[in-house]
């Protein structure tokens, strides 16, 4: 008898099972064996200071496809003739170059007292949103503030609101998204405060450039990415060791790379994810390329 309600229990238990996965893996998390698939279509991206700069801008984004991306970000350029040139070398190679990284929010902060410095920021951020416009991006990268010895929390907040308010119009204009990241600029240190932050804009053209990295020291990337959700336009990733708080290859670390991987299904984030690590060789790309696709997966990079 004992023998019999013991088979009776594996078949129940096993039934159970395959009930379970029939229903489309109801029981399970994404990641693990018989789940459904992660939501979201993730693209990979890289950095177009990762390639070697000593290579002409055709040769960089050629390399760029070879080592598997479909994606490059690029910072603002102020020279008509080197957009042009990297507009065509994108093209050729069939690189998507989807956003511009912004260039003057860290010499000239939108939070600063001062308005020259403000003025430069502003004409930054115009070059900036016009570069896209030209090349075909959808989204500007900016760093909204810096709190410092001389700019309070308070002023920090209240300042790079008004002058991205500013800005918006021209966003609009061009049907350009700004996308504040953050950083370690001492602002915006919580989820809860970013996702007000964003809200506060009331604006389509106004939404959160997420990394994955920048917040390791201040919480969790996958608390994150659930607290701000749809507000994410755009991904930077790359991986982070809080023990010895410096910043490391993917994979190493201390990121719980498959709980990101997760929150992102969680929102169905889909687009570009691009890398934000050191420049290297071909092998070295290809390695961080396949290490992202590992992460994409939710499988575990193995060193």
């Amino acid at each position: 008898m004992k023998n019999l309600c013991r088979r009776s229990f594996m078949k129940i238990s096993a039934a159970g099972t395959l009930a379970g996965a029939a229903f489309g893996g109801m029981f399970l998390r994404p990641g693990e064996a018989g789940s459904q698939p992660f939501k979201g279509q993730i693209k990979k991206s890289l950095y177009y200071g990762m390639l070697p700069d000593s290579l002409s801008a055709s040769d960089r984004l050629q390399l760029a496809k070879r080592a598997g991306f479909e994606g490059v970000e690029i910072p603002t350029i102020e020279k008509p003739e080197l957009l042009a040139e990297i507009k065509q070398a994108a093209q050729a190679a069939g690189i998507k170059v989807h956003s511009i990284m912004n260039q003057r929010h860290w010499k000239f902060p939108l939070s600063s007292s001062d308005p020259d410095v403000i003025r430069q920021s502003i004409e930054g951020m115009e070059t900036s949103l016009r570069n896209a416009k030209e090349i075909g991006a959808d989204t500007v990268l900016l760093v909204p503030a810096v709190v410092n010895p001389e700019t309070s929390y308070k002023d920090a907040y209240e300042r790079s609101q008004k002058h991205i308010k500013e800005l918006l119009p021209l966003a609009k204009e061009l049907n350009i998204i700004i996308a504040i990241e953050n950083v370690w600029n001492k602002f915006l240190l919580s989820p809860l405060e970013f996702a007000r932050y964003v809200d506060e804009m009331n604006s389509p053209f106004l939404r959160a450039y997420f990394d994955c990295g920048n917040i390791a020291l201040y919480g969790y990337p996958h608390d994150w990415i659930r607290t701000l959700g749809k507000r994410i336009v755009k991904v930077h990733i790359k991986g982070f060791d809080v023990n010895k708080k410096e910043f490391v290859n993917l994979g190493d670390g201390t990121i719980d790379w498959l709980e990101v991987r997760r929150a992102f299904s969680d929102i169905g984030y889909s687009g570009y994810m691009p890398a934000e690590l050191k420049g290297g060789d071909e092998a070295y790309l290809k390695d961080v390329s396949a290490r992202m696709d590992k992460i994409i997966a939710g499988q575990k990079i193995v060193k």
